[in-house]
């Protein structure tokens, strides 16, 4: 009974309401209107995001491997979960965020790299500065890049690699027998329906989060005013705060952002948008920054 008082229930919560909602819509995708699908598709694929972001921080319970298994199903089928907990763990070690050789999940690139791109890869990682290339080619273009690393990885440790990747999609199978064998959906529509925008959705919180700065404090940025993207991203909106206390469980963020807004957002922590629709209204089809990060002149991406 003592294990029982330290399982986070709300984050229990979420993920059965994750789970059963994506079998009760996949089940019965025939009776239901196409708009319904495709938004609560690609909710339910953001918010699956947002769940193995909590689970690889420890959450909900003391036991890894169930917090494993609650995020482990692959429904946005892209993203092996050892591969992404690895990355993401080592972003909140990285010495500097954002910077394209020491942060793992920095958009920004080397002057070196940045000479070897061909004008046509110049354009897309330009276009995806701004949040509407991030929308629309950015699922894309992390799964291109995850494959090309995994590659390149596999050929330097391949024991490593060929196990995850090997559960990985025989995951995928599993999910792809019950939406086409059992469920009767086109497996089109499910990768470019469901899944494709929920990646996408669940790109709106990365976007502009971090960025090229001096100062650390000043490379993470925070949302306020944001209670529906919040929920969708268990309140990883206050971004500040997550990097302040990484093991801090979502349902609790709030409350340590208000009690500690005052220094979080201090001279260090400057970056604050009023919600989503300010980051749209400022980024939609401008440059959220310049991709050459300025400290990187002798790495490569």
């Amino acid at each position: 009974m003592q294990g029982l008082k330290e399982i986070e229930w709300p984050t229990v919560g979420v993920a059965l309401t994750i789970y059963f909602g994506w079998v009760a819509l996949t089940f019965y995708h025939a009776q239901l209107p196409l708009w319904f699908m495709v938004l609560t598709g690609a909710w339910l694929i953001a918010w699956q995001s947002s769940l193995q972001h909590e689970n690889l921080h420890g959450h909900p319970t003391r036991w890894e491997s169930v917090n494993t298994l609650l995020a482990y199903p692959p429904l946005a089928l892209w993203l092996p979960y050892y591969v992404y907990k690895t990355s993401h763990l080592n972003h909140h070690r990285a010495e500097i965020l954002a910077h394209p050789s020491k942060d793992p999940e920095s958009y920004y690139w080397t002057e070196k790299a940045w000479d070897k791109l061909s004008p046509i890869g110049r354009t897309l990682v330009r276009l995806q500065m701004t949040l509407i290339g991030r929308l629309t080619i950015g699922p894309a273009w992390n799964a291109g890049r995850l494959i090309a690393l995994e590659v390149t990885q596999a050929r330097v440790k391949p024991r490593q690699v060929f196990p995850i990747w090997s559960f990985h999609l025989l995951a995928c199978a599993m999910i792809l027998v019950w939406i086409v064998t059992i469920c009767k959906m086109n497996i089109w529509f499910y990768i470019f329906g469901i899944v494709y925008p929920g990646i996408s959705l669940s790109l709106v919180r990365s976007f502009a989060e971090h960025r090229a700065a001096q100062t650390h404090g000043q490379q993470t940025a925070t949302v306020e005013n944001a209670k529906i993207f919040g929920l969708l991203f268990l309140f990883n909106n206050l971004h500040v705060a997550h990097h302040s206390r990484p093991s801090l469980a979502w349902y609790r963020i709030p409350a340590y952002y208000t009690e500690n807004r005052g220094a979080l957002l201090s001279a260090q922590y400057s970056r604050v948008y009023q919600g989503y629709f300010e980051i749209a209204h400022r980024y939609f089809a401008k440059s959220f920054d310049n991709p050459i990060h300025d400290d990187s002149h002798e790495t490569s991406h």
